[in-house]
């Protein structure tokens, strides 16, 4: 080969050395760009997520705080109360039996938690008691039997409960080995007699008994030896049953539907459940005749023994007037009226009311068929949890069905801000609040009895 061919194929060697070293430069340049490229837009799109959580999470917070507050459990003071210290299981061998229940919703609640509690205190386990579908004060031969577990779930009792008071559905003639007790009656029958009673069926000599049968005046009137908060545990375990449940469904539907903007559609308000909420305000409206004459009794009663100026009545005026004050309820807002329809008299319940408020009765509401086939007490018990349910409920601090209310929703909020936020706010129509509006109420969950709800009081917490 020639000097001339070597200088050349070397050359052209070197060429082809460099060409191959800059494409391979050129190759891990490109990935490199192509890795910056990457980056830069991982980047971008990671901010651009974030971006979006922070924008929806200070969009949705307030909703959030609101429906946390709404639903948040309240937990009992450890200073005042017995209910978080460990129970022994409530026994499932030994029972107690007491009478009917008998007389208006709220009173059979409440006679059915002293008499929970009264087996509670025996550890045993309450025999499941008949209610009253009927509503006689007198006729006791009248009154039409209702099944405990024909109003309420006897499974969501035992569980919601479990541990602390038990309902069986067993019968007392299931046993041969039953002692009767037969409870005191008049004023020489103070509480302390009555404690002394149940401590005694406690002694081996009545404890060895299989059931315990109270007999005499019915549970509400006996006395009341515990705490608002055994009771109200109990309450929160009274949970009605499913087709009943479905009926209170289909009533707060109808109110969140007319309470809906004109133009938002239902498969939008579902997609955004956080951005719309309907709201309603109930009002449990004390205007029956038979109720008048009973509160204006009660005020003349109080006036004379004491000197004191109850405040108890509430027209029907003075009512629409405090709930249209109401510190910034919405406007328009949809109002349920909560009434005893059998026992009003006053034809013109929706007419007056101011023009940003909508008042709605069972008939207006289109909803009369889902009442009228039950009876009395089922009528009320499906009142009472639309009336739980409401966003605003306005109602009489004399009133047992109202103050029962009143104590379920204190338990369902924070504590710190019940009377001062708006989420379950309740109010009192029958005391003057400010600018004219109703007076703020929350249950006292400190009393250590459940009289001032059962017999009603102008002492509500929130002022």
């Amino acid at each position: 080969m020639s000097r001339f061919q070597l200088n050349k194929t070397k050359t052209s060697c070197r060429t082809n050395a460099t060409k191959t070293k800059t494409e391979e430069e050129e190759r891990f340049s490109c990935v490199e760009i192509t890795a910056g490229f990457m980056r830069v837009m991982v980047s971008r799109w990671i901010l651009l997520l974030f971006s979006c959580l922070l924008l929806s999470r200070l969009l949705t917070l307030p909703q959030l705080r609101n429906i946390g507050r709404a639903y948040h459990q309240w937990a009992p003071d450890p200073a005042s109360s017995r209910l978080i210290m460990p129970e022994p299981s409530v026994r499932d061998d030994k029972f107690v039996e007491v009478p009917q229940i008998v007389w208006g919703l709220n009173n059979q609640k409440i006679a059915l938690a002293r008499a929970a509690l009264t087996a509670r205190k025996l550890n045993r386990t309450l025999l499941m008691p008949n209610l009253s579908a009927s509503l006689f004060y007198k006729e006791t031969d009248l009154l039409e039997p209702l099944g405990f577990d024909q109003l309420f779930s006897l499974h969501r009792f035992n569980s919601l409960c479990d541990g602390f008071v038990r309902i069986s559905s067993m019968n007392s003639s299931e046993f041969s080995d039953v002692f009767v007790v037969a409870k005191g009656n008049g004023r020489r029958w103070t509480a302390e007699r009555d404690m002394a009673q149940l401590e005694e069926c406690n002694t081996p000599e009545i404890a060895r008994y299989t059931v315990i049968k109270l007999e005499g005046k019915h549970p509400f009137l006996w006395h009341d030896h515990w705490p608002i908060v055994d009771y109200a545990r109990i309450f929160e375990c009274l949970v009605l049953v499913d087709n009943l449940s479905a009926q209170v469904s289909r009533v707060v539907s109808k109110l969140k539907s007319l309470s809906s903007p004109t133009g938002i559609e239902d498969n939008e308000i579902r997609m955004s459940p956080f951005m719309f909420q309907p709201k309603y305000v109930a009002v449990h409206m004390r205007i029956e005749k038979d109720w008048m004459i009973h509160c204006k009794k009660l005020e003349m009663r109080s006036k004379a023994r004491n000197g004191k100026d109850l405040r108890i009545c509430s027209s029907k005026e003075e009512i629409m007037k405090r709930v249209a004050n109401i510190p910034g309820l919405e406007k328009p807002s949809v109002v349920y009226l909560a009434v005893a329809d059998d026992l009003l008299e006053d034809k013109t319940l929706l007419e007056g009311w101011s023009g940003f408020l909508a008042p709605y009765e069972k008939k207006k509401l289109g909803v009369m068929d889902i009442y009228s086939k039950y009876p009395y007490l089922i009528q009320s018990a499906i009142d009472y949890e639309v009336c739980l349910q409401a966003d605003t409920f306005v109602g009489n601090s004399f009133s047992t069905f109202s103050s029962l209310i009143v104590l379920q929703r204190s338990m369902r909020i924070n504590k710190a801000r019940d009377c001062e936020g708006s989420t379950m706010a309740s109010y009192a129509y029958n005391i003057e609040g400010p600018a004219g509006g109703p007076q703020r109420w929350a249950t006292n969950m400190s009393d250590l009895s459940l009289a001032a709800i059962s017999y009603g009081s102008n002492e509500v917490s929130c002022m």
